[in-house]
């Protein structure tokens, strides 16, 4: 009879984790940015769910709890969730689609990956912003959007502001490639498979290729997503380099008797290949055996897509307009002169290997 009134106060006292309200309002947040894509199709989920989480953090009804009570599981999705959706994003590769393209074009998109990159980040370190912004957009750019400056944030351990506000501009310019690259096929002479391929070698984001790319037709699409998903391969050694240069200033700091003692920084220097690179890179070697049934991948992809979705609306909920006006016309500015290297680069690329 006395264990009764025990559980009784244990069930009284037991409180939910701290990040079960945050992931319940990104499920929610998924869920109306599904609802968005479903009703104009012409919106990738991603977009969508960017935008809403956005919306989510300045709604006076929501900003409360965006704020508060659900900030530690909005947090744990931009994160974590986001681990996972990059290692699915893997079984979107198989390397026998990689050679189908020939090595002219995969050395085209190297090119362009690396003019996009180093120019965006000397550019932007230039122009002074703030944190890792540069580095941030440099990469959001260069390789895969917000799922790439959702990455390179883990090792780099970067500010969320800085990461919200990178994930918000990468977003808002591959939405309006979705609109005018379109317009500028015939003008600039490009047949539907090189159209496809420019539009994979300068639209940040998966969902944004495939919604650009397929205006033009099947050929247009199917070239458009291979060269975007070989874009996606190069995050793999991108994160590796930066993480070994991490470890590198720790280890110069501790010699230096700067900051912590040795034992601290190495302590928090991250991993040389972090461990969701690696399950990305485990993920396109199973794809390429093509052990996995049609049905299998299919799943993986709509578990991939349902948590980058809630992942990025996770870091759009941490977007403050407000404080964006002070650096705002520069991070612009900057997003705009990195937009027209990508597609001036690419399009050149595009002429020289078709």
């Amino acid at each position: 009879m006395t264990a009764a009134p025990g559980r009784a106060r244990q069930a009284a006292g037991w409180r939910p984790p701290a990040t079960a309200y945050g992931l319940g309002l990104a499920v929610a947040g998924v869920a109306a940015a599904w609802g968005v894509h479903w009703l104009l199709p012409a919106v990738p989920l991603l977009t969508a769910s960017v935008v809403l989480g956005i919306v989510a953090a300045h709604l006076p009804g929501a900003r409360g709890l965006v704020r508060g009570v659900c900030r530690a599981g909005l947090s744990f999705a931009g994160k974590r969730l986001m681990r996972l959706g990059i290692v699915l994003l893997g079984l979107k590769l198989s390397l026998n689609d990689v050679l189908g393209l020939g090595w002219a074009t995969v050395a085209m998109i190297l090119g362009v990956v690396t003019a996009t990159f180093f120019g965006t980040w000397w550019l932007g370190r230039r122009m002074g912003l703030r944190g890792d912004q540069p580095l941030l957009i440099a990469t959001g750019y260069s390789i895969c959007g917000a799922s790439a400056i959702g990455a390179v944030s883990e090792v780099s351990d970067s500010d969320e502001r800085d990461v919200a506000t990178s994930v918000a501009l990468v977003t808002l310019c591959g939405t309006l490639a979705i609109a005018v690259l379109p317009l500028l096929q015939h003008p600039l002479g490009l047949d539907d498979v090189a159209f496809g391929r420019w539009v994979g070698a300068s639209v940040h984001d998966v969902g944004q290729v495939v919604a650009t790319a397929q205006t033009a037709g099947p050929a247009a699409l199917g070239d458009a997503v291979l060269v975007k998903l070989v874009r996606v391969a190069l995050l793999a050694p991108l994160v590796a380099a930066l993480a070994a240069s991490v470890r590198a200033r720790g280890r110069a700091k501790a010699a230096a008797g700067e900051g912590t003692a040795t034992g601290e920084v190495a302590k928090r220097r991250p991993p040389l290949v972090p461990l969701f690179v690696l399950g990305f890179l485990a993920m396109t070697a199973l794809r390429t055996t093509d052990l996995l049934s049609t049905t299998a991948l299919d799943t993986a992809a709509t578990a991939q897509e349902l948590l980058l979705a809630a992942a990025l609306f996770g870091l759009g909920s941490a977007v403050h307009l407000p404080s964006l006006t002070r650096t705002g016309a520069r991070v612009a500015a900057l997003g705009l002169c990195s937009w027209v290297v990508i597609a001036g680069a690419s399009y050149a690329g595009v002429l020289l290997t078709t």
